[in-house]
């Protein structure tokens, strides 16, 4: 019996599993792959959320994949080692990890001394984290910052010297990162160019992902070179100035400096900042030559010969600039909803465009064969291209529909 369907004009949601409605898909179909798969964490004690995909689910995404084609996954830091392997084994080339840094997180931590306080006043104790269900899971918390760890239900008094010793002690470290597993299916083709020509799929889409630069806090740097030079700085940027016909030099401006595998939220981003400071990038001194050990250019002296016409440009700023920065609003998850996003892992638009911009070629299709309340599906409209959604739970699905509906009319 063939899968319910949901349908707007560019996108198609699939209701129930993915391991059964993957095979009636055409073999090499599909230009990407972006999901959120389960990470194995029993996350809120929700069944779907009891195992990480195997191997056979791959071997099932591998089929419709164009040779070429690359797959973005993300995965919990304690098992997404577990997604990588299954990954490998189903045949999936490994290509990169992608590091996503956020900074609202919250530690759902076992408090050490609470636990030995109640040992020994009253003989009871709190189960080991490690054996933890849903319903004492959800009773741990903290703030954003990480500075808290306590009970919701309230604290008790630490009236022994055994509790008072682990005063301050837990189990967990606050959340603040998600990796993001990059995989890419075998060419077909002996060549990336040729299996591009054929499949239109085998690279990454680098300048349409390039990290923007502020051209207010940069092009005062800018002018303060000589007209001579020009650079490809460590991110991968060409910068410099020109003479055109005699006149004063011009700016040439940047593109963006090259993506890296670190990604930032604001939040992220503003505390780093504050810990690097305002930085300046390595400059290169007039005269200084290449080399080899440690020198007065940055970088530990190994920058080009400026006689060479390829000097290195300096700017300034914080740590963040190096990185792509999502920006999520605050509303996004419920736009188009009558009541909230009742999903528990709904990811930031912004950063899930980044992510499909950077693995599937103009007008190509993604596919998301766990895709929740619709973010990525969401991100392959808004970016213009076709796009394949399966989801398990018929909540989510609808959610998705609706979801879908209101950002189309955003375009």
């Amino acid at each position: 019996m063939p899968p319910a369907l949901l349908e707007t004009a560019h996108a198609t949601v699939a209701i129930g599993d993915c391991r059964k409605i993957l095979v009636l898909l055409p073999e090499n179909s599909v230009d990407a792959i972006v999901t959120d798969p389960p990470y194995g964490l029993e996350f809120m004690g929700k069944e779907w959320d009891h195992g990480t995909p195997g191997v056979p689910f791959w071997l099932a995404a591998l089929r419709v994949l164009k040779p070429g084609g690359h797959l973005l996954a993300f995965g919990g830091t304690r098992t997404f080692h577990r997604l990588t392997c299954a990954l490998e084994d189903a045949g999936f080339e490994i290509r990169d990890t992608l590091s996503w840094l956020y900074g609202q997180g919250f530690p759902k931590s076992y408090n050490v001394a609470q636990s030995i306080e109640k040992v020994l006043t009253t003989g009871k104790a709190r189960r080991p984290d490690v054996d933890l269900g849903a319903r004492t899971r959800n009773r741990w918390s903290g703030d954003a910052g990480g500075t808290l760890i306590r009970d919701t239900g309230g604290q008790i008094a630490l009236t022994t010297d055994a509790a008072r010793q682990w005063e301050g002690w837990g189990t967990a470290l606050k959340p603040a990162w998600e990796p993001i597993v990059l995989a890419r299916k075998p060419l077909s083709e002996p060549t990336v160019a040729a299996n591009v020509l054929r499949w239109g799929t085998g690279g990454l889409n680098i300048d349409a992902t390039r990290i923007t630069v502020d051209p207010v806090t940069d092009a005062p740097q800018l002018r303060t070179m000589k007209r001579s030079q020009r650079t490809t700085d460590m991110s991968g940027q060409t910068w410099g100035l020109s003479k055109k016909d005699g006149d004063e030099p011009q700016v040439i401006r940047p593109e963006g400096r090259w993506p890296a595998n670190v990604v930032l939220d604001e939040e992220a981003a503003a505390m780093l900042d504050a810990q690097s400071g305002e930085r300046t990038s390595g400059y290169m001194k007039p005269g200084q030559q290449r080399r080899t050990t440690l020198g007065a250019g940055g970088y530990h002296g190994n920058m080009p010969d400026e006689a060479t016409a390829a000097g290195t440009y300096g700017d300034s700023g914080g740590a963040s600039r190096f990185f792509y920065c999502s920006k999520a609003s605050r509303t996004e998850r419920d736009a188009g909803l009558e009541d909230h996003n009742s999903h528990p892992t709904v990811k930031p638009v912004t950063l899930m465009r980044w992510l499909v911009r950077l693995v599937t070629p103009p007008g190509g299709t993604v596919l998301d064969p766990f895709c929740g309340s619709g973010t990525t599906l969401i991100a392959a409209v808004l970016e213009g291209m076709e796009t394949i959604g399966i989801e398990l739970v018929e909540e989510y699905c609808q959610t998705a529909m609706d979801r879908l509906r209101y950002w189309e009319t955003q375009l």
